[in-house]
């Protein structure tokens, strides 16, 4: 029985739906994609002339990421929110969703982001990486606080 349905989101894009009620602590999906070094990510998206900001890295703990846009599956579509019900829980280059808290039928799953920019955070910076979450005490960011 299928847990999960990507759909277009008024958040942001696409997104992840929930099909069913899911209880807290339910292991959802793993981030699936091609596994690069950052060099190599970043390279690729220089290439790609995307200027938004808007990737499907996930970025692991050994300076290396998982790129979803390369063999990803419907984790890469996960939108962030400063208040999410979701959270990625890494194992050796392996990432696994599970929620946090409940989740009712048809509520759109969400992680914290929690990106790092390297150099000084300038308000460019900051307007490329804003939120869309809309939810009280929105930090205005997906960077890391």
């Amino acid at each position: 029985m299928r847990r999960i349905v990507v759909r277009n989101s008024p958040v942001h894009g696409r997104g992840v739906f929930a099909l069913v009620d899911l209880q807290p602590g339910t292991y959802l999906l793993e981030y699936k994609g091609e596994l690069v070094s950052w060099k190599n990510a970043q390279q690729a998206y220089a290439l790609s002339g995307n200027e938004d900001g808007h990737t499907f890295f996930f970025a692991l703990d050994d300076a290396r990421v998982i790129d979803g846009a390369r063999g990803g599956n419907s984790a890469r579509w996960l939108n962030h929110s400063c208040t999410p019900n979701c959270e990625a829980e890494q194992d050796d280059d392996r990432v696994f969703i599970r929620t946090t808290r409940p989740i009712g039928k048809g509520a759109e799953l969400f992680i914290d982001y929690q990106l790092q920019v390297e150099g000084r955070r300038t308000a460019a910076i900051t307007r490329r990486y804003a939120c869309r979450c809309r939810v009280a005490g929105c930090r205005g960011t997906m960077l890391a606080g």
